[in-house]
């Protein structure tokens, strides 16, 4: 499946080298009890260390440095329930630009106020009653911003594949790798790195299980649209993937999964414990997998994405406490056994 409007590997190798200098490298780390429990080489790039502490930089910084200078000029507007909100705010804030901000009401406020603290202007609406899209959009019409979507726009998609291509460089090749997916934009950029520096690497997508429209969509080959999901996984409660993310899911992916969000709360206080990171439900969502899958991983280089660690921290503190020690998700007895 190809299109004119489809990026490609060199497109994210471009941004690579666009993004140089303006936004961290972040680290791949490992655990030795988890690799030696499972008999497998775990690879988990901590993108909760990456500026505004999730990837979402990376795409937005992609799209507004390519804008002109007249573009730049009117400013931009965007929809996010909080990272790529941040992400454009954050990179308008570095470029000089006005941006608007179409956020959900049920936003965490922690990511809410970030927003608002990179100098950007947020407009509240309820995702349950109100199309962001068409708000946004009847923004741009009476502003003339440039509409950055937060995952179906090609250099948006380039800037997240760079993602991959910092995991590949550092931990080599790989049998399997998992991603979050929210709207695809991730998995879509990082499916271009790994299907150029690694054909051979399974691809994986992570949705919550109430928000599975990614897995129907792959399964049924067509665009599925549901309600919105109810998930502790705030930036996966996407309706549906986009158009380009489809298409480059479909032709790159290998499959798509889904987790509990009693798995995610889970994984996440293995990396708590474990590995001393904070890791936000969203962004634990392919160490959710991983633990799940682990009796399949045996033996394998496995490459994890955390894609963010924007969490209020009394709420990520309630959703500890509601799960038991993490030692028992060590075993390989069996498919999350």
């Amino acid at each position: 499946m190809t299109s004119p409007l489809l990026p490609t590997a060199d497109a994210v190798r471009a941004a690579a080298t666009r993004l140089q200098g303006r936004v961290r490298q972040t680290p791949v780390l490992s655990s030795a009890t988890l690799d030696a429990a499972w008999q497998s080489q775990v690879f988990f790039k901590c993108e909760q260390f990456q500026r505004m502490g999730a990837f979402k930089i990376r795409g937005a910084l992609n799209a507004l440095l390519q804008l002109d200078t007249a573009a730049r000029q009117r400013g931009v507007v965007t929809y996010s329930s909080g990272n790529h909100a941040q992400g454009i705010a954050l990179a308008a804030r570095d470029l000089g630009v006005q941006a608007v901000i179409v956020m959900p009401s049920d936003a965490p406020e922690t990511k809410r106020l970030a927003t608002e603290g990179y100098g950007a202007t947020v407009v509240q609406y309820d995702r349950c009653s109100e199309d962001r899209l068409a708000i946004a959009q009847r923004l741009q019409r009476e502003h003339g911003y440039t509409l950055i979507p937060p995952f179906d726009h090609p250099d948006v998609i380039a800037g997240q594949g760079t993602v991959g291509l910092e995991l590949f460089e550092e931990a080599g090749p790989l049998d399997v790798l998992l991603v979050p997916v929210g709207g695809g934009g991730l998995i879509s950029g990082v499916a271009l790195a790994a299907t150029a520096l690694c054909p051979t690497c399974a691809i994986i997508g992570v949705e919550p299980e109430t928000g599975n429209d990614g897995q129907r969509s792959f399964r049924r080959r067509e665009l599925v649209k549901i309600d919105t999901p109810t998930t502790i996984a705030d930036g996966a409660q996407t309706q549906a993937l986009g158009n380009l993310t489809l298409a480059l899911i479909l032709e790159h992916v290998s499959d798509m999964v889904t987790v509990s969000d009693a798995e995610i709360v889970q994984a996440m206080r293995f990396m708590a414990e474990r590995m001393k990171l904070v890791v936000e439900p969203t962004g634990c969502l392919a160490a959710a997998a991983a633990f799940a899958l682990r009796a399949q991983l045996k033996g394998k280089r496995v490459g994890v994405i955390l894609s963010g660690g924007n969490v209020d921290i009394d709420h990520y503190a309630h959703l500890l406490q509601q799960c038991g020690p993490s030692r028992l998700m060590l075993t390989v007895a069996g498919p999350g056994g």
